[in-house]
């Protein structure tokens, strides 16, 4: 039965050629991801759930209710969570329970939609857009370190590159949805090469290594889409916007050669091919 089992698993693409060698052998089959996938999509569908039914039971609920009801699921996560913490280590910290990782990302999810609830209907922070991204990126950045979460990491920086967008961004045009302003772009190419220098400072101090990877990988696709942007806006300069371009290239291209990263080293020769086409063009 259970050989009949793992020849139909493998005849349906289910399984690899591998796991039903391990199958046949008594081998553990590992579905570590795939509980963790399983978890995170729970968690997706239990925030989308809580603003549907926001939006559809509103006029019934009430305000007040929703916003109290949120805040007491928050506060619950984030008890939750300390109480089950090994406290702040400057080193990657082993967990015997992943149960916390996920109560920590639901709570700091709930604490994003708390936040955006309290000033689209109460207008908490008033017009000081910049306040209602700046405290929750705080926050985030110190649960990040505090628990040892890449997840509400890359929740931080999202904050951080939203923050830096709309504090430098006139009011103005954000009511007319124009993000074509150039101190957008550059606001984007300074904070790429913060989000980078964060990653080398990171492994260089030791002080979570292991987020170095989340501040590259958010810094390069920022700093090469900015850079693109600039290179495509000023049409007179683009020969030396293209030489910076090509400076950062080749710098990001020996360090992932260094480092043995074919992620980061794909991503940096996309991003160049895109700068040489256009500049090709332009030259013919």
């Amino acid at each position: 039965m259970k050989i009949a089992l793992a020849d139909h698993l493998l005849k349906q693409d289910c399984i690899s050629p591998a796991e039903h060698e391990n199958l046949l052998e008594n081998k553990p089959l590992s579905v570590h991801w795939d509980l963790r996938s399983l978890l995170y999509l729970g968690i997706l569908l239990l925030t989308t759930s809580i603003g549907i039914l926001v939006y559809k039971n509103i006029d019934t609920i009430g305000h007040d209710v929703m916003l109290i009801v949120i805040f007491a699921m928050m506060i619950a996560c984030f008890v939750y969570c300390f109480k089950h913490s090994n406290g702040f280590h400057y080193t990657k910290i082993n967990v015997s329970s992943i149960w916390p990782d996920y109560v920590l990302l639901l709570g700091c999810l709930l604490l994003l939609t708390l936040v955006g609830y309290a000033q689209f209907q109460y207008n908490f922070f008033g017009t000081r857009l910049g306040l209602a991204l700046f405290i929750p990126m705080i926050l985030l950045f110190i649960a990040a370190y505090y628990f040892d979460h890449v997840g509400v990491l890359s929740l931080a920086i999202t904050n951080l590159a939203a923050w830096a967008g709309i504090a430098i961004t006139p009011t103005t045009l954000l009511q007319q949805n124009d993000f074509s302003e150039r101190k957008i772009m550059f606001t984007g190419l300074i904070l790429g090469v913060f989000l980078v220098a964060l990653s080398l400072l990171s492994t260089y101090k030791k002080i979570k290594a292991h987020f170095s990877f989340t501040y590259k990988n958010f810094g390069i696709h920022l700093f090469f889409v900015s850079i693109l942007a600039i290179l495509f806006y000023y049409e007179k300069l683009y020969l030396l916007n293209f030489l910076i371009l090509l400076l950062v290239a080749y710098f990001l291209y020996r360090d992932s050669v260094k480092e043995k990263s074919t992620y980061f080293l794909v991503v940096t020769l996309l991003y160049f091919y895109i700068g040489l086409s256009y500049v090709a063009i332009r030259l013919l």
